[in-house]
């Protein structure tokens, strides 16, 4: 059966038993809704029975990141010093617009401490093994909404991004990951990292679920997701950093897709940025933004020298109490400059493509105890992924063809161009998967789990147009 005419509790039933076979070695979720889910799929199921769906979302399986309040628990945000607050009054704005649209929540998911760090561990939980190859790191911060996803025990998942968080594991799982621009999906119910780059963004198999569940958060009616024609679509590309230092497989393969994308008619062309990106470090000299507003989140906890908080956080944000609020004014000042800077920079491309990430998943052991190769790790992973979020950009990751381990391909517009960049998103994975097709002679196919784990129109848009 396909998903449209297979029931919804069914489904579920079928991801509850998966999980409840491994629950000795869960690694993935954090947390089941396994009785309220029920309920869910099947006031779903009786919905589409009558003719009453509630929509394209009605019925779907949806995870959710360890950082969404849900009404009557603690929200952990991954930190086990979390275990004694508060419960949460009420579900997330998020989760109740989910909720409002039919979306079946199965579970919240594994995720770094406090959305801290983009390799995907945590010490206080077992590693959720990149769902490729468990041996790998998932990346994070949403690396179990990745995971979830890929491996199939949920449909969408729903993850946070302030430097990279969905994009990074998403690239690394082989899945479409998407960060709207940050003012898109409201923050209520979130628990944060960096109120000026936090945003909520969905991560699925294709544009379309990640179009589809961002309409829904936003509170904006989903519409059918229709492609932006590639013929005459400027796409720059941003020589220099963003193009260093990747691994041999990936930069062939992002010369393959422009190749690809060049044959249907885009229009590519190189942009320059670097100077942008040498001032933005200039900048931070003092300190990231993410690392700065999160010491004073967290101000209380880092004064108890003993708080059992993963240290690769802790060093972090220790570090920078000792920034004056009056630098941070003055740094996010200074970012508002260069988000205008950026912006029409930007101006004359419809969009930017770049590699997601310059590296694939890395090994866990290779990373897990050795802090130099962690750190090595980390900077790479975020490297390109954070300009958005810094920049105040909208990006999605497709998954990039032609690499024998997950990698993504990173389209990413100005800010407020949302619809935008997911119509053109639809034709760049339609083409690329076409032409890879073309390429191994097969049916487009997703990738194959591990098997030990057991919208807007635009006035261009039509079906896009691939060699």
């Amino acid at each position: 059966m396909t998903l449209s005419n297979t029931p919804s509790r069914d489904r579920l039933e079928a991801l509850l038993a998966r999980l409840d076979r491994r629950r000795a070695e869960e690694r993935v979720f954090v947390k089941l809704y396994s009785d309220t889910a029920r309920t869910e799929a099947d006031a779903a199921d009786r919905r589409l029975s009558d003719g009453n769906s509630l929509g394209p979302l009605d019925g779907r399986i949806v995870s959710i990141k360890d950082l969404f309040d849900v009404a009557g628990e603690p929200t952990l945000a991954g930190s086990i010093i979390r275990r004694a607050a508060p419960p949460a009054a009420a579900d997330a704005t998020i989760v109740q617009r989910l909720r409002a649209a039919g979306a079946v929540i199965i579970g919240k998911t594994h995720m770094t401490e406090f959305a801290f760090t983009a390799v995907g561990l945590n010490p206080h939980y077992p590693v959720p093994g990149n769902a490729i190859d468990a041996n790998l790191v998932p990346g994070g911060s949403s690396s179990g909404a990745a995971v979830s996803v890929a491996e199939g025990t949920s449909e969408i998942a729903i993850g946070s991004d302030t430097g990279g968080s969905v994009r990074i594991p998403a690239a690394l799982n082989g899945l479409v990951g998407f960060k709207p621009t940050a003012r898109r999906v409201p923050l209520e119910g979130a628990f944060p990292l960096s109120p000026s780059l936090d945003s909520i963004g969905p991560l699925a198999r294709t544009v379309a679920d990640c179009a589809l569940a961002d309409a829904i958060m936003a509170g904006d009616t989903p519409r059918p997701l229709t492609p932006l024609a590639l013929d005459g679509l400027k796409l720059g590309i941003p020589k220099g950093l963003f193009l260093e230092e990747l691994a041999p497989e990936i930069a062939d393969a992002f010369e393959a897709s422009l190749q690809t994308l060049s044959r249907a008619g885009a229009e590519i062309a190189e942009c320059g940025i670097d100077d942008l990106l040498a001032r933005f470090a200039q900048a931070t000299s003092i300190g990231s933004i993410a690392a700065i507003e999160g010491s004073r989140i967290h101000r209380n906890w880092l004064e108890d020298g003993d708080a059992p908080v993963d240290t690769r956080v802790t060093s972090t944000l220790r570090r920078r109490l000792t920034v004056p609020d009056a630098a941070l004014e003055k740094l996010l000042r200074t970012r508002q400059e260069l988000v205008r800077a950026m912006d029409e920079r930007l101006a004359p491309h419809d969009l930017i493509l770049l590699p997601t990430t310059p590296i694939p998943a890395v090994g866990i052991a290779s990373v897990e105890h050795n802090k130099q190769e962690y750190r090595r790790v980390e900077n790479l992973l975020l490297r390109n992924t954070q300009v958005a979020n810094q920049f105040d950009l909208t990006a999605i990751t497709l998954p990039l063809a032609g690499t024998s381990l997950p990698a993504g391909l990173m389209l990413v517009g100005r800010s407020g161009t949302d619809g935008m960049l997911l119509a053109a998103a639809a034709s760049v994975e339609s083409c690329c998967k076409s032409a890879e097709c073309s390429r191994i002679g097969l049916n487009a196919a997703p990738r194959t789990p591990n098997p030990r784990r057991g919208s807007e129109t635009h006035p261009r848009a039509r079906q896009p147009e691939c060699p």
